[in-house]
């Protein structure tokens, strides 16, 4: 009974930090002073920020979750892992703003690229902790190797997004993209969705 209420307060701690993100987020966004739809327009990084943002933490949230249900008690190391991951999800609204208000400048850019390598680190040693236990029948090898080579492949991408956002910011901004695009689906290709 103790590990399941365990498991369910972590559950319950990162869901609410998670909707806490993007209270923040949202209250980061500020309506234009002229009350045009030019000035509205002209406000694209701003809202652009928002849209990848907001759609990179219900994207992470859906994989956390996902993630968590594999989870067969609470250990220390589950928890601390679990933070590390929080934490650098909840730079999130930070590097948002920057490069909303920078107008998508190279470091604003970087840094944005940056805290996605960083959530994406954190998530393969929530991997590492949740999935490798497992039994094979649980998650077949083929899907576990799917999901190292995922998760090393995005890895990487993020690495490489903010090094060519220093020179070229929308390009990096768009390998960022497509990385989320990655996850869209919580499960790796290889696991069957059960019910």
């Amino acid at each position: 009974m103790l590990p399941s209420s365990g498991l369910e307060r972590l559950n319950a701690f990162s869901d609410g930090v998670f909707a806490v993100l993007i209270t923040v987020l949202v209250l980061e966004l500020r309506p234009p002073e002229i009350p045009t739809f030019a000035a509205l327009l002209r406000l694209w990084p701003t809202w652009l920020s928002y849209g990848v943002s907001y759609l990179f933490i219900a994207i992470v949230w859906a994989n956390h979750h996902h993630l968590l249900r594999h989870a067969t008690g609470m250990t220390a190391r589950l928890m601390w892992h679990n933070f590390a991951h929080l934490f650098s999800v909840s730079l999130l609204p930070l590097a948002t703003a920057w490069m909303a208000v920078s107008e998508l400048s190279p470091q604003p850019v970087a840094f944005y690229a940056g805290v996605f390598f960083l959530v994406n680190l954190t998530y393969v040693f929530l991997i590492r902790e949740l999935i490798e236990p497992l039994p094979a029948e649980t998650i077949p090898q083929s899907a576990r190797k799917t999901m190292r080579l995922r998760a090393a492949a995005t890895l990487c991408l993020f690495g490489i997004a903010a090094i060519v956002a220093l020179k070229y910011p929308i390009a990096g901004l768009a390998i960022c993209c497509c990385c989320l695009a990655v996850y869209l689906r919580p499960e790796a290709p290889g696991i069957r969705r059960q019910g």
